[in-house]
């Protein structure tokens, strides 16, 4: 049950972050600011870093599909896996945003969205670590 609840989500996900990405697309200068430094910025142009974040997005999330096919035995991998898609979904929507954001001319205090941008690094170590401990949880508790 909880395998199909997570294919669902997993699917919104990626329709969320193809959307995002179309978005932040539209709204990106001609040269988009990757990295700025004292000594100077890094640009890269919009096209080149729109299309390297849809292949590496799309890539990421064909993921699911090999371990489908390799781990089918093991729905409990599956589901923690699909899961595991989704916050790194949330996580490429927020850094689209947040480079998107910074790449706008508005005037932004950007201290206001640290949370947002440590909050997916956060959730993407916590869920990480939640395949270990449950495996641990499971192959101890069935010795006892």
């Amino acid at each position: 049950m909880g395998l199909k609840i997570l294919k669902g989500i997993w699917f919104l996900s990626v329709i969320v972050v193809v959307v995002n990405a179309l978005y932040v697309y539209a709204s990106l200068p001609e040269h988009v600011v990757i990295q700025e430094e004292a000594t100077g910025m890094t640009a890269i142009g919009r096209d080149p870093f729109f299309y390297g974040a849809i292949s590496f997005i799309i890539l990421t999330n064909a993921l699911v599909f090999l371990i489908a096919k390799v781990f089918a035995h093991r729905p409990d991998f599956r589901t923690w896996f699909y899961g595991f898609m989704v916050v790194l979904n949330i996580f490429f929507v927020m850094s689209l945003s947040f480079i998107s954001l910074y790449n706008s001319n508005e005037k932004f205090d950007y201290s206001r969205i640290d949370f947002a941008i440590y909050g997916s690094v956060a959730l993407i170590v916590v869920w990480a670590l939640a395949w270990p401990v449950y495996s641990l949880y499971r192959k101890f508790a069935v010795k006892s």
